[in-house]
């Protein structure tokens, strides 16, 4: 139950960073930000965010037990 609540804490915290960073026009070099098109709708997403922030969460809830 953990992992899930991390995994939708990242997808959180990548949709957010991506928007805000990837709105400049640039894709931050490690962090990958580029444009996904989902059916008509383009946004931002960038894969190493998503996961090192779960992986963060996820710890941060491990922590808290």
């Amino acid at each position: 139950m953990d992992m899930i609540k991390a995994l939708i804490f990242g997808a959180i915290l990548a949709a957010t960073i991506a928007l805000v960073i990837g709105s400049q026009g640039t894709s931050a070099g490690p962090l990958a930000i580029h444009i996904v098109q989902v059916d008509q709708i383009r946004m931002y997403w960038s894969w190493p965010i998503f996961f090192s922030g779960s992986g963060l969460t996820f710890g941060i809830m491990l922590l808290q037990r």
